[in-house]
């Protein structure tokens, strides 16, 4: 069992905010600093793994806000590690709408219902911003009706599930620009994470500790102690907690005392997504892989059934892999049954597509982000008419524990520039508070030392404590305490 040392600050969570929020303490002269990760590896949702003979990335797979007039800072580290992408074009997606006999929708079938789908969005959206000003109480009776057909079905889950879109403007792409690229290097997404790390953390050093899954935190105005499941107790003067909101949600971690109720009920009320990525490899390709066939979408009459598809063939030519994308209760859905069971459903969806004499797939990946206790979901989703209130409640801290990740960035949330921006964000809060906190027991020093000599003078009597335990209380020009207290030889720094 480790022995309690007292750190300046222990971060929980070594995903890219809170490694990104060390990196930023240790720049600033905090270097003891303690890093808890419950997992074996850093990096958090972002999670490479081996998959078919290639690196694939079973969380943040992409590098979306590229282009613009300012530059997006995960971008900029991805291009100062040389990191390999490809750029994804999605808008020939719309135009390869498998139906259930393998019959591409006609190019006007798929442009109409596009247009439909994105209509009735925006007007279902303003219906939610005039009922929740209340300055339209029969917005209901104007609601669009919903998709109904396989191909309206398809589309809208594109549009909300796939894509994250929204009818007002993306923060991401209006700051940074509107196009993404696909992560397809073999070190990983995660590589951008192993060289912030060495800028501040050695080989084996051990401020960072893996497999430590914390508990409990206890808390008070004095500091922090953090207890894992292992049975060791780590002491701080501040806590950063950068896990997720999944996590938050899950309970895994409980406070003593309890979080206030106003935290808890933020905490509560933001949704958590599950998107999840099934890679299945074959021993040959049998789609499309001509300029705008890289995503193709199945069309079925259960909404995000094996809805949207990728082949990735631009980003590792020859490896002969499809990956699909399934979201919330779809994906909790398959990782509660075998993955025998999901590529039976697959390979019937494919075949459905691209005929029976298809071959089968030769393995298939299924990642359980719902499942993992230490994830809980993949991203945080918040409504497009959001209470600003909600994500400022969300990410102000409580007492002496800050909070990190991408679901406290307002502007950026669900994005891995979100969680990477909300770390340097959330450090330069607590680096503030440090100071601050540093310059009140300074305040408290020189108090402790004027007192006595000011009873000593004959200004203040000694015997009442409780009068001076504020010197702001009292009406004494500073020129004038000098004055005293130069008699005994005190120099007016102290002051």
């Amino acid at each position: 069992m480790d022995s309690p040392t007292r750190f300046s600050v222990i971060i929980v969570g070594a995903g890219i905010s809170g490694i990104t929020a060390a990196k930023v303490l240790a720049e600033n002269g905090v270097e003891d600093v303690l890093i808890l990760e419950a997992a074996d590896r850093i990096g958090g949702r972002i999670r490479k793994e081996q998959f078919g003979g290639v690196t694939v990335e079973l969380g943040a797979g992409w590098i979306a806000g590229v282009g613009g007039k300012q530059s997006n800072p995960v971008w900029e580290l991805a291009r100062q590690s040389n990191l390999r992408t490809c750029f994804s074009d999605y808008s020939n997606a719309r135009y390869n709408i498998y139906d259930h006999s393998g019959k591409i929708f006609p190019s006007g079938i798929a442009a109409h219902s596009y247009q439909k789908a994105v209509e009735s969005a925006i007007q279902k959206l303003r219906n939610q911003e005039s009922s929740s000003s209340m300055s339209n109480p029969d917005a209901d009776a104007e609601t669009p009706s919903g998709p109904k057909t396989p191909i309206e079905l398809a589309i809208d889950f594109i549009l909300h599930d796939f894509e994250m879109a929204e009818v007002e403007p993306i923060s991401t792409y209006v700051d940074f620009g509107d196009r993404e690229f696909l992560v397809a290097d073999e070190r990983g997404y995660e590589h951008l994470l192993h060289n912030m790390a060495a800028t501040f953390l050695s080989t084996s050093d051990t401020r960072l500790k893996l497999n430590k899954v914390v508990g409990e935190l206890q808390h008070s105005r004095n500091g922090v102690s953090v207890k894992t499941e292992d049975g060791c107790v780590y002491e701080a003067n501040y806590v950063i907690l950068s896990v997720s909101i999944g996590v938050l949600q899950s309970h895994l971690i409980s406070f003593s005392p309890p979080l206030p109720r106003w935290k808890t009920e933020a905490i509560s009320n933001c949704d958590i997504m599950v998107y999840t990525k099934v890679f299945l490899k074959f021993p040959r390709k049998f789609w499309p892989c001509g300029p705008g066939k890289e995503f193709f979408i199945y069309a079925h009459e259960r909404r995000g059934y094996y809805t949207f598809w990728q082949h990735m063939e631009n980003a590792y030519p020859g490896s002969n892999i499809l990956v699909v994308t399934l979201t919330n209760g779809e994906s909790k859905r398959i990782e509660a049954q075998s993955d025998q069971e999901t590529m039976r459903e697959a390979m019937e969806v494919l075949r459905n597509m691209f005929g029976p004499d298809i071959p089968d797939a030769t393995d298939i990946l299924v990642p359980r982000w719902w499942n993992n206790r230490f994830q809980r979901g993949s991203y945080s989703n918040y409504p497009i008419y959001v209470n600003h209130q909600l994500i400022d409640d969300i990410k102000a801290p409580v007492g002496r524990i800050f909070f990190t990740g991408e679901h406290t960035s307002e502007k950026f949330s669900g994005y891995v520039h979100g969680g990477y921006l909300s770390g340097i964000d959330t450090s330069k809060a607590l680096l503030e508070e440090m100071r601050a906190d540093k310059e009140r027991k300074s305040s408290e020093n020189q108090s402790f030392l004027i007192e006595p000599l000011l009873a000593l003078t004959g200004t203040l009597p000694l015997a009442q404590p409780d009068t001076v335990s504020n010197l702001h209380k009292f009406d004494i020009p500073r020129r004038q305490l000098f004055l005293h207290t130069s008699k005994l030889g005190v120099p007016e720094a102290i002051l």
